[in-house]
């Protein structure tokens, strides 16, 4: 094996990732068969002879742990799991642990007990000291009937004997413990095989009877022990400098040694890794867990196997204690071979040495995931991989698998109704021409009683057009991964209707005011032909009110289509689009109708308004890349009714000065069409910049978009605008080769809050 660093070894394909290690050597020519896709590693009938009932084989994926070097050794590292945040987790945090010299890792002497239960003792105290008198001879007779595990250098090592207390009617328990070293076998059958062969004897000395013989798997005669120090310079991230998110994960450390609830996820954290590494390798994990958290209830509280402090150099210490009994020989290892596969790629010579990685994958998963909470949260690392497993429930696969994949993100509602729509979307748009480009045609999408908890509206920003859409010009448009999302559900007749607006986290938070909210809702039951009585309205809004981010038609959309639902009316996405329209009118008086659009559709769009029946020409817009946004918030609630109002005054002033305004805005927004297509991103920025010189021409800039757009520019940004009507509200921009992350610490900075989104 050359190394345990293969970069961006998650960008390859399975196929790709076999070949690889084919050609580092670390797979054999039989391997690398064995693991091609399509090719099961373990058949019906090899199952059949491992286990009872066999009815077919269960699978689960196969990944590797990369980046580890402990003890100043590298090591590629098997791990069976489902979940893929725990590999990328463990993965990342390797490389990390790996630039301060990586793991250290020692293990005690690998011992299992052996537990012999004796009743019915007349001199419980006497038996004790018999006991331990005839240590010698137990031990030979132990180790009499395995010649071959003595030669190898195990065997049956000491006695221990104890007494426990009064049972119910056979008087004081006094149990025998015998240490057994099995060396590199898990040796269950072994240790058993021992307490059976004792049990006479030990019947003989004490004068009792002796009733269970059994190992325990509580394997604290093999604990094992890993450490690593991170600088707290390492830690540092875009938004979290290195001393709070040491800080951070000290503290996360000290909630769980004082706390039995947190020490519990905390310990189930640590066991994510362990036990996927313990799959891999043909080793008992439910064993495993059983030594682990017996060995953490050990003392007065339940307490974490990993603590993490602060060395005077003000580094950050992580040190892991927990018992480990494995196993690397015997019929587990030797007869599946997926798991002779996964000691070959790891390539460890003796149990202690697989102990010893063990316990630093543990180590690694628990670092992960405090700092993960000590800083964005844990949730916010695991999005996009709960992504891929949601797409593979809708179905996506091949081609369409990563796209599916990044929208879900982007869009922020991850779950398989959104996936399915996603898929339903993709492969359901037909092509059109255009005088301009061609384009492909959106297609509608139906709500139905299968798609229940798709009753949302999406937030919007328009990359180029703003304002000139208004008098029939073209923009582009894109949904965020912001929402809202409405319940709907019937109560007693003539009861007054009641709207209740949530925020996420459970505040009351409006995305429309209550007045305008009611009436809007009255309008949608007017259309529908409900009654304006007997309904709740639940409406839960991420997005920011009066932000030029369309929340009111994002509200107007959800709350159509939980209606709807509620009320077993099928409509197709153009008539919530074309009603959540009406309701717009009734907000903004003349909109253009791209935020309604955007709201029903959530996809990118080049929108136009025209005299034709539908009132709009809309085209979906595709890019080859996603192109990440940066979405700055300036604080300001602006109202685009005003800002449109504004710019009506000006234009019936002046209609072709301002005409020729728009002209321009439209020739950019075709060109943006154009660089999209391309991925063009620099060229994108340019038309960017010179729209927003045009908006600020319009006078629906403001001086705090006007600062957050210089602040972008200067912090990496390809071009930087406002976005919706103005005035206030919020500001996009597009990140340069720098990436995001230094546009929203120099948005923070300057007290902005911020987001990220993507248009794809």
């Amino acid at each position: 094996m050359s190394g345990s660093r293969i970069a961006k070894f998650y960008q390859l394909s399975v196929q790709q990732r076999l070949k690889v290690l084919h050609e580092r050597g670390t797979l054999n020519d039989a391997d690398y068969a064995v693991l091609q896709p399509g090719i099961g590693l373990l058949d019906a009938d090899t199952a059949d002879r491992l286990t009872e009932n066999v009815i077919g084989v269960f699978s689960l994926p196969l990944g590797l742990g990369l980046n580890f070097q402990i003890n100043g050794r590298d090591y590629l590292v098997p791990m069976v799991v489902e979940e893929p945040s725990i590999v990328a987790a463990v993965s990342s945090t390797a490389l990390l642990v790996r630039q301060a010299g990586g793991f250290s890792s020692t293990s005690d002497e690998q011992l299992l007990i052996g537990q012999v239960q004796v009743v019915d003792v007349a001199d419980p105290a006497l038996a004790r000291r018999a006991l331990l008198a005839q240590t010698e001879q137990i031990l030979e007779l132990a180790n009499s009937g395995h010649a071959n595990m003595v030669a190898r250098g195990g065997g049956a090592r000491g006695v221990e004997v104890f007494l426990r207390g009064a049972t119910a009617q056979n008087g004081e328990l006094l149990v025998v413990h015998l240490l057994v070293d099995t060396r590199d076998a898990m040796g269950a059958n072994l240790v058993n095989s021992m307490c059976e062969r004792i049990a006479s004897l030990i019947e003989q000395i004490s004068t009792g009877r002796v009733v269970l013989r059994i190992l325990s798997n509580l394997a604290d005669q093999a604990l094992v022990r890993s450490n690593a120090v991170v600088p707290h310079g390492l830690l540092e991230t875009g938004e979290f400098s290195g001393e709070t998110v040491r800080d951070g994960i000290i503290l996360a450390s000290e909630f769980a040694a004082m706390d039995r609830y947190r020490a519990t996820t905390h310990n189930k954290g640590i066991m994510n890794g362990i036990d996927a590494v313990a799959i891999a390798t043909g080793n008992d994990w439910r064993a495993i867990e059983a030594a682990a958290h017996a060995y953490a209830a050990r003392g007065d509280r339940y307490a974490p196997l990993a603590t993490w402090r602060a060395n005077e150099a003000g580094d950050l210490v992580g040190e892991l204690t927990m018992p480990l009994k494995v196993g690397t020989v015997g019929g587990q290892v030797e007869s599946n071979p997926a798991v002779r596969i996964a000691h070959t790629i790891l390539g460890i010579g003796s149990a202690p040495e697989l102990a010893e990685v063990m316990a630093a994958v543990g180590l690694a998963q628990n670092l992960a995931a405090l700092k993960a909470l000590s800083t964005n949260g844990i949730q916010h690392g695991h999005m996009r991989l709960h992504a891929r497993a949601v797409a593979v429930a809708a179905g996506a696969s091949g081609a369409r698998f990563d796209e599916v994949v990044e929208k879900l993100v982007a869009d922020g509602e991850i779950k398989v109704w959104k996936a399915r729509q996603i898929v339903a979307n993709l492969e359901g748009v037909g092509v059109v021409a255009s005088s301009d480009n061609v384009l492909p045609a959106l297609s509608p999408h139906p709500v139905s009683k299968v798609d229940a908890d798709r009753n949302v509206g999406y937030g919007k920003i328009i990359l180029l057009g703003e304002h000139s859409v208004v008098y029939g010009r073209h923009a582009i448009a894109a949904p965020i991964g912001l929402t809202v999302r409405a319940e709907v559900s019937r109560g007693p007749s003539g009861q007054n209707p009641v709207i209740t607006d949530w925020d996420v986290d459970g505040s009351v938070h409006e995305p429309i005011s209550a007045d305008i909210s009611h009436r809007v809702a009255a309008l949608i039951a007017e259309r529908l032909g409900l009654p304006t009585s007997g309904v709740r309205v639940d409406v839960f809004s991420h997005l920011p009110r009066a932000s030029g981010l369309g929340a009111s038609a994002a509200f107007a959309v959800a709350l159509i289509r939980a209606t709807a639902d509620c009320f077993d009316i099928a409509l197709s996405d153009e008539e919530v689009s074309s009603l959540a329209f009406e309701c717009e009118q009734i907000v903004h008086g003349t909109p253009s109708g791209i935020d309604n659009t955007v709201a029903t559709f959530g996809r990118p769009i080049l929108f136009r308004k025209t005299d034709a029946p539908a009132g709009h020409e809309i085209r979906d817009i595709f890019t080859p890349n996603p192109i990440p946004i940066v979405i700055g918030l300036t604080g300001v609630h602006a109202l685009t009714a005003h800002t449109v109002a504004t710019v009506r005054a000006a234009w019936q002033k002046n209609p072709a000065r301002y005409d020729a305004i728009f002209d321009q805005i439209d020739a950019l927004v075709v060109d943006g069409v154009d660089a999209l297509r391309r991925g063009d991103t620099t060229e994108l920025g340019e038309l960017m910049n010179i729209n927003q010189g045009l908006l600020n021409a319009l006078q629906v800039s403001s001086p705090e978009l006007e600062q957050m757009v210089a602040i972008a520019r200067r912090a990496g940004a390809l071009g930087a605008k406002l976005t919706g009507g103005g005035g206030g509200g919020a500001m996009i921009a597009l990140a340069g080769p720098a990436g995001t992350e230094s546009l929203r610490t120099a948005l923070r900075r300057a007290g902005y809050a911020s987001f990220l989104t993507e248009i794809r």
